[in-house]
């Protein structure tokens, strides 16, 4: 993590370079995201744009520049929730959680469906520990909450989704 504080360290400073390294480095974080948030690819570029601009606008607001990733990540979200807000449309995620030896289209869908099914704070809770890649601790910052929280939220959403849709199957098995 000390080159991602240097980093922001110098593009707090004005180094361009810097900050378009920090963006590199997680612009795979950002375009899954957003793909699981959004409808379209458009939409997603969209909004990859806006939250890089704005990022880069309100960097001097960022006040723990290891937590960057994080810090980023929420600006992204809010710029894909005021694209869903306005277009009205539901998030549509795929693949999440899907064991990589199953390629079969049905079980996509029907994945798709229930993570849709689930409420939006397991939902969220899914995204920001399974896709971003934040820790519990991370999760309880970004969102406001008790760790005891999210961690349930998790608890819940996989139980849920084991419960109702994956009696039989061994999806979400592997912890980080």
């Amino acid at each position: 993590m000390g080159t991602v504080k240097a980093l922001v360290k110098k593009a707090k400073k004005g180094d361009e370079e810097a900050f378009i390294s920090l963006i590199t480095q997680y612009e795979d974080v950002l375009y899954r995201t957003a793909s699981r948030l959004l409808n379209n690819e458009e939409d997603v570029a969209d909004a990859m744009q806006d939250a890089i601009i704005s990022a880069y606008e309100k960097l001097h607001t960022l006040k723990n520049d290891e937590y960057f990733n994080t810090w980023i990540c929420k600006i992204l979200i809010n710029k894909c929730n005021n694209f869903l807000n306005k277009r009205k449309s539901t998030s549509m995620i795929n693949e999440l959680l899907l064991p990589e030896n199953r390629s079969d289209g049905y079980q996509k869908i029907e994945l798709e469906d229930a993570l849709n099914s689930l409420n939006e704070v397991y939902r969220m809770a899914l995204i920001l520990y399974y896709i971003v890649g934040l820790n519990i601790k991370e999760m309880s910052e970004f969102l406001t909450e008790p760790e005891g929280t999210i961690k349930s939220r998790l608890s819940r959403a996989k139980s849920i989704l084991r419960n109702t849709y994956y009696k039989s199957e061994e999806v979400m098995a592997y912890e980080k």
